[in-house]
C-alpha cells in the first residue's frame, strides 16, 4: 500500500501534462479570440484529440484525475466568484424565480426522461446539468451518484452543444421579443447551462445583460450546493435501506469548501490581489478538467447511446428557458443593478 501511494504521483503525471496542455492551449486560443471562453474550448479541444488519436494508455490516470479531482477544486473556487450581497440585490422575485428554475427545471426533466425510458442518473445528470450550472454540476451530481463513465460524458457533450446553441438563439430571440437589456440578461443568465455560455450571450447582448445575466447565472450556481446535498442525502438513505456498505458522504467536502468560499469572498476579507489569483486559479483547473472530460468524449458512444438523451436534452433546454422566460415577463422591469 505505501508502494502504491509513492508512485501514485508519478502515475499522474503524464495525463495531468496532457491536460494542462490542452488548458494552455484553449487559454492561448480565447486570447486570440476574446469571444470564445477557454472552457468551451478545452471541451472541443479535448474532444477532437479523443477522436483523432489513440492517447498512451499512461495517459488515463492522469486525465481521470483532472476530470474529477482537479474540477471539485475549481468547483470549490468558483465560490469566491459569489457575492450573497449581490445575490441578495437581485430582489426577493428573482430569487425566487431562480429556485422555481432550477427546481422545475430538475422536475420536469427528470419526468421526461423517464418517459423516454432513459435510466435514473443519465436522467439526472442531464436535469442537473442543464438547471444549474452545466458541466460542472453534471460532475458534481456524478460524484454522489456513481453513474456510468458513459452516462457523464453523455451529459457532458450535451451540455456544450445546446448550450452554444443557447448563445445564438437567447440574444436573437431576445431582440425578437423586443425585451430590454435587463429583461434579456435575466433570461439568459436564468436559462443558459454554463456560466461562460451565459457570459458569452450576456456581452453578445450588451453591458447591462451582461451584469444582470451573470448574477442571475451565480444565483443558479449557489443552488448547487442544496442540490447535490439532497441527491447525497437521498443516496445515502438508499444505500442504508439496501444494507450497501459504502454510501456517499452527506455532505461533499467540496461543496462544503464551496460554500466556505462564498463565505469568505463575501466577509470582505480578501484583498483584490488575492481574488484574482484564485480567479486565474479557478480557470486553470475548470479548464484543465474540462479538456479532461472532452477527451472521453466519443462520437461513437453518442451514437451508441442513441436519439433519446439528445430528445431529453433538448426539450430540457425548451422547458428551462420557457420557464426563465415566463418568470422574467411576470416580473417585469427590474433594476439593472
Amino acid at each position: 500500500m505505501i508502494g502504491d501511494l509513492s508512485t501514485r504521483p508519478r502515475g499522474l503525471a503524464p495525463g495531468v501534462a496532457v491536460a494542462l496542455a490542452g488548458m494552455a492551449v484553449a487559454i492561448w486560443t480565447s486570447r486570440l479570440v476574446p469571444a470564445l471562453n477557454p472552457m468551451l474550448v478545452a471541451i472541443v479541444l479535448g474532444a477532437v484529440l479523443g477522436n483523432s488519436i489513440r492517447l498512451p494508455p499512461g495517459v488515463g490516470a492522469g486525465l481521470a484525475f483532472s476530470a474529477r479531482t482537479l474540477l471539485r477544486v475549481g468547483i470549490a473556487l468558483l465560490g469566491l466568484q459569489l457575492l450573497f450581497g449581490d445575490i441578495a440585490a437581485l430582489g426577493w422575485q428573482v430569487i425566487a424565480l431562480v429556485v422555481v428554475i432550477v427546481g422545475l427545471g430538475i422536475a420536469g426533466t427528470v419526468i421526461l426522461g423517464g418517459a423516454l425510458g432513459l435510466g435514473w442518473t443519465q436522467r439526472l445528470l442531464i436535469a442537473c446539468g442543464f438547471s444549474i450550472c452545466g458541466a460542472a454540476a453534471v460532475a458534481a451530481v456524478d460524484s454522489v451518484t456513481e453513474a456510468d463513465e458513459e452516462e457523464v460524458l453523455t451529459a457532458v457533450t450535451l451540455v456544450v452543444i445546446f448550450g452554444t446553441a443557447m448563445i445564438l438563439a437567447v440574444p436573437l430571440l431576445s431582440s425578437a421579443l423586443h425585451l430590454s437589456d435587463t429583461a434579456a440578461g435575466m433570461w439568459a443568465g436564468g436559462s443558459i447551462h454554463e456560466v461562460a455560455q451565459v457570459v458569452a450571450a450576456g456581452g453578445a447582448i450588451g453591458g447591462t445583460a451582461l451584469g444582470v445575466a451573470t448574477v442571475v447565472k451565480l444565483a443558479r450556481v449557489l443552488l448547487l450546493a442544496p442540490v447535490v446535498t439532497a441527491i447525497s442525502i437521498h443516496r445515502r438513505r438508499l444505500a442504508g435501506a439496501g444494507g450497501h456498505a459504502t454510501r456517499p458522504p452527506m455532505v461533499p467536502a467540496f461543496v462544503v469548501a464551496f460554500i466556505a468560499c462564498v463565505c469568505v469572498r463575501s466577509s470582505g476579507i480578501l484583498p483584490e490581489g488575492i481574488l484574482d489569483a484564485a480567479s486565474l486559479a479557478q480557470t486553470v483547473l475548470l479548464t484543465c478538467a474540462m479538456f479532461a472530460l472532452g477527451v472521453g468524449v466519443r462520437v461513437a458512444t453518442m451514437r451508441r447511446v442513441g436519439a433519446r438523451p439528445v430528445v431529453l436534452a433538448a426539450a430540457s433546454t425548451v422547458w428551462v428557458a420557457g420557464i426563465a422566460l415566463a418568470g422574467v415577463l411576470l416580473i417585469g422591469p427590474v433594476p439593472a443593478g
